[in-house]
């Protein structure tokens, strides 16, 4: 290895979101010095026993920026983001988005609450983009089938933990999975004074042409319906 060169810590195997790191997840790889990020592990020793905050894929460069230290507790203790809580809520199938939530998912919370008088249930998405922990009682799985939880955990600050406990005690709550590069929000009803709502634009295909040829001359115009 010449001095433009340097070893690096490397995923000798797919590893999942949320799992310990033993020595037989890693090995070294010799890359060019250029090629190496600020925070990629040199030392695989200095990880061990470091839990995997994300999916990381076989020959991957570790970087030290998506490993959490295990420390002592569990190991969903260590998946906790800085100044960030974790709230479990009872589920069922339908809650639940019908099994098809996984650790490392996102989700909007909405809260419906009755009013007494009109027997009008009201809505309202008390919470947007919250990350999933953990389904009952796993961290991680190696199966993206659907499976039928009897509860969530997620993921967030202490201010967002107390509005979805406000919003248990008031009336139930729907989770609903969202695409996790989606931050466009959509907004249903403005109110006075709101900001006019975000719309999806509706795609319209082009009117159809006809092209005419005379000669060397190319004519397009705009086919009659």
């Amino acid at each position: 290895m010449n001095k433009d060169e340097v070893s690096v810590v490397t995923a000798a195997m797919d590893i999942p979101y949320g799992t310990k790191l033993p020595s037989r997840h890693l090995t070294t790889l010799t890359v060019p010095k250029a090629l190496v990020p600020g925070d990629v592990v040199l030392d695989a020793e200095a990880i061990e026993g470091m839990v995997s905050s994300i999916d990381i894929v076989s020959g991957e460069m570790i970087m030290k920026s998506r490993l959490s230290e295990h420390g002592s507790g569990s190991t969903l203790a260590a998946l906790i983001g800085e100044n960030m809580r974790a709230i479990t809520v009872r589920v069922d199938d339908v809650v639940g988005v019908a099994g098809f939530l996984l650790p490392g998912n996102y989700v909007d919370i909405i809260a419906i609450k009755l009013d007494r008088k009109t027997k009008i249930a009201k809505t309202e998405t008390v919470l947007k983009k919250i990350r999933v922990l953990a389904v009952d009682q796993k961290a991680r799985t190696d199966d993206s089938e659907p499976i039928v939880v009897r509860a969530v955990t997620m993921e967030m600050l202490s201010k967002e933990s107390e509005v979805l406990a406000k919003s248990m005690a008031e009336g139930s709550i729907q989770l609903t999975l969202r695409n996790p590069n989606d931050d466009v929000v959509v907004v249903a009803e403005a109110k006075p004074g709101a900001a006019k709502p975000v719309r999806r634009r509706r795609y319209t295909p082009p009117a159809p042409e006809e092209i005419i040829i005379r000669g060397t001359k190319v004519h397009k115009q705009k086919t009659k319906g």
